[in-house]
C-alpha cells in the first residue's frame, strides 16, 4: 500500500484535545478509533487495541493484525511521523533487520492536534536482558544493523552537515545535577569522572553518520529467541554514532559487548562517547521514572552500572 496523506474534509473536531499533567495530550481508544474511522474508512472494521509497551512519546495501537497506529503525546515528538514517512522506506531495503514501513498519515481531528502515522505491525516480543543479553550472535547482529545504518545515504537530510541534535555538552547541566541526586544510589565519584571522560573524550571528526538515536532493548524485538526488528526511528538523525552504543550496556553483558564493539570497530574515544550516552540518559530516566516504575528502575540501575563498568 502506498503512503498517503489524508485531508480533514468531513472530519468535525470536537475541540481542543485533554492534556495530561506533563502537557502532554490524553489519547484513548475512543479518540483512535474516531480518527481512524473517519479518515480511513477502509479499515473502520477492524479492532482496535492498545499496545501496554509504548513509549513516552507516542501512544501505540495495534489495528487488525498487520497495522500499528502510533500518535505523539506531546509537542516535541510530532516531526518525528513525517521523518519516519520519508527516510524509513529509503533505509529498510539496506537495513538487515526489519524496521516499521509506514503506510499512512493522519491529520489533526476531533481535538488531536497533529499528524500520527500508520505502519505495518512488526510481530515479535521486547528483548529482554535474560533472553538474548549474554548472545554474542545477536550482540553481531546488532552491530551489523548499526555498521549497515551508518553506510546509508543520509542525500537530502536536512541538517545531515550538522550535528543530528542533541550533544553530550548540552546535556552536561542535568547529567550533573543527576549525579549529585543519586549520589547515594551509585558511585557519584566514579559517575563523575565517567562524565569528565566522556564530555573530554576526541569528537567523531569524520562525515556524518545516520544514527537511530534511541537504541535501546524496547526498541528491539525478538522472534524465536534472535532480534528481528528495530522499532521507533523518532531519534533518528545524522552525525556522531555514539548514542547508539548504549545498547551496550543496557541490553548485553561483558562477552557479548566485546562482540559488538570488535564488530563495530569501535575506537576508544567513541566507546567513551557512548559510555557518556548511557549514563546520561541512564541518569534521567532513573530521576523520573524510577520512583514509580520498578521496571525502569531495574533497567536504569543495571544501565548506569555497566556503564560504569565500560
Amino acid at each position: 500500500m502506498a503512503s498517503r496523506v489524508r485531508g480533514r474534509a468531513g472530519i468535525r473536531s470536537t475541540g481542543v484535545g485533554a492534556r495530561g499533567s506533563d502537557g502532554g495530550v490524553v489519547v484513548d481508544g475512543g479518540l483512535v478509533r474516531r480518527l481512524v474511522d473517519a479518515q480511513f474508512p477502509e479499515w473502520a472494521g477492524l479492532p482496535l487495541r492498545g499496545v501496554a509497551e509504548a513509549g513516552s512519546d507516542h501512544v501505540i495501537f495495534r489495528l487488525g493484525g498487520e497495522l500499528s497506529v502510533r500518535l505523539p503525546r506531546h509537542v516535541d515528538a510530532v516531526g518525528q511521523v513525517a521523518k519516519e514517512r520519508e527516510w524509513l522506506p529509503r533505509l529498510a531495503p539496506e537495513l538487515p533487520l526489519a524496521v516499521p514501513v509506514p503506510v499512512a498519515v493522519g491529520e489533526p481531528g476531533f481535538g488531536y492536534p497533529w499528524e500520527w502515522g500508520v505502519s505495518r505491525w512488526l510481530d515479535g516480543e521486547v528483548a529482554t536482558v535474560e533472553g538474548v543479553g549474554a548472545s554474542t550472535g545477536e550482540a553481531v547482529r546488532l552491530a551489523e544493523f548499526l555498521g549497515a545504518l551508518q553506510g546509508c545515504s543520509y542525500a537530502g537530510y536536512e541538517g545531515a552537515a550538522g550535528t543530528g541534535g542533541e550533544t553530550l555538552a548540552g546535556r552536561d547541566a542535568e547529567t550533573r545535577s543527576g549525579i549529585s541526586a543519586l549520589d547515594e544510589v551509585f558511585d557519584g565519584v566514579a559517575m563523575t569522572e565517567l562524565w569528565d571522560a566522556a564530555l573530554g573524550a576526541p569528537g567523531w571528526g569524520r562525515p556524518p553518520v545516520w544514527f537511530h538515536g534511541d537504541f535501546h532493548t524496547g526498541n528491539l524485538l525478538t522472534l524465536g529467541g534472535r532480534i528481528g526488528a528495530v522499532i521507533d526511528f523518532g531519534g533518528l538523525g545524522v552525525g556522531d554514532p555514539a548514542c547508539d552504543l548504549t545498547i551496550a550496556f543496557t541490553l548485553m553483558s561483558a562477552g557479548s559487548r566485546a562482540a559488538f564493539r570488535a564488530t563495530l570497530g569501535v575506537d576508544d574515544a567513541t566507546w567513551t562517547r557512548g559510555r557518556g550516552w548511557a549514563l546520561t540518559t541512564g541518569l534521567n530516566a532513573y530521576t523520573h521514572y524510577a520512583a514509580v516504575n520498578p521496571r525502569v528502575a531495574a533497567q536504569t540501575t543495571r544501565q548506569i552500572t555497566e556503564a560504569l563498568i565500560g
